[in-house]
């Protein structure tokens, strides 16, 4: 079984979009969507550097249209799941065709704008934090008040909370760990900090028109697969203030019988994760279109 999956935030890079759009229609595309959010997604794909592309309002929707234009590029494809990390869960609903494409750049613009001024309000980031055992994390984490936010399994959780509580973390590691990572983020996703965010979600949410998921659509709350449109688009709500459960996510995938894993562009995170978390299933990453041969054949083969 193939699962199609979407990274998060932190994923881009300056310039990570300009070898796709030499692809046929692409640019069109590009500049399609670029109209109907009001955001320049080609410069900011390949131009803007890398201080200007950490901003929250323009790193979520360049990554979920670049999840987009190249999940297309890969042409036909029939997953047995899809799943993103964060953001990436709204390039997964498009997937799933529970919101359209532009649709889906819409509600991800709103998500941006919304989170980038809750996170405006008090200086906050994130951290990720490389091995030790989950319990003994989470709770130096809760005694520092900071949040597990993103548990990603294969030893990775990502902290998350205001500048002070992480640099209390980076000279107080918690036992085992080897390393605390700065993360180019600009606020505490998925956690309280975020709370403003939610109303301002809701509101656009009420815009869409929503689909059922035409295919298993595993979500970050708590790895169960969502099966009415209307609850995978409450979730991604809700999911802005709570933490993302990667971990759970790759649970199921793994009761599903996944037996491979492709992520869209900028690929490479959550690869690395299933490399550690589900050993045997074969990955592959989409950082540019060199990939998608290989990706073409991968998903023949399954198809086969």
């Amino acid at each position: 079984m193939l699962v199609l999956v979407a990274p998060g935030q932190g994923a881009q890079t300056p310039g990570f979009l300009t070898p796709w759009l030499d692809l046929p229609g692409a640019a069109d595309r590009i500049a399609a969507w670029s109209d109907a959010i009001g955001l320049d997604l080609a410069h900011y794909g390949t131009k803007a550097d890398a201080d200007e592309i950490r901003d929250t309002a323009v790193a979520q929707p360049l990554l979920v249209a670049a999840g987009l234009l190249s999940a297309s590029a890969l042409g036909e494809v029939a997953p047995g799941a899809v799943a993103g990390h964060s953001v990436g869960e709204i390039t997964a609903a498009a997937f799933a065709g529970v919101v359209d494409d532009t649709s889906a750049l819409k509600l991800v613009r709103a998500r941006g704008l919304a989170m980038a001024e809750a996170a405006a309000i008090t200086k906050t980031g994130m951290s990720a934090i490389l091995g030790g055992e989950a319990d003994t994390v989470v709770a130096h984490l809760e005694k520092l008040g900071l949040t597990p936010a993103n548990v990603n399994g294969a030893g990775q959780i990502v902290a998350a909370g205001t500048a002070e509580q992480l640099a209390a973390l980076a000279e107080d590691k918690p036992e085992g760990v080897r390393r605390v990572l700065p993360l180019q983020v600009a606020g505490a996703f998925h956690t309280h900090h975020m709370a403003p965010a939610v109303a301002k979600l809701e509101e656009a949410a009420k815009a869409l028109s929503v689909s059922a998921p035409a295919v298993p659509y595993v979500s970050n709350k708590d790895g169960q697969i969502v099966a009415d449109g209307a609850d995978v688009i409450s979730r991604l709500v809700g999911q802005v203030a709570n933490p993302v459960r990667w971990d759970l996510c790759m649970e199921t995938f793994k009761e599903q019988g996944v037996t491979a894993l492709v992520e869209v562009c900028p690929g490479g995170t959550l690869t690395g994760l299933a490399k550690r978390a589900l050993p045997g299933v074969r990955t592959l990453a989409l950082k540019t279109p060199d990939d998608l041969d290989a990706a073409r054949a991968l998903v023949a083969e399954l198809s086969a």
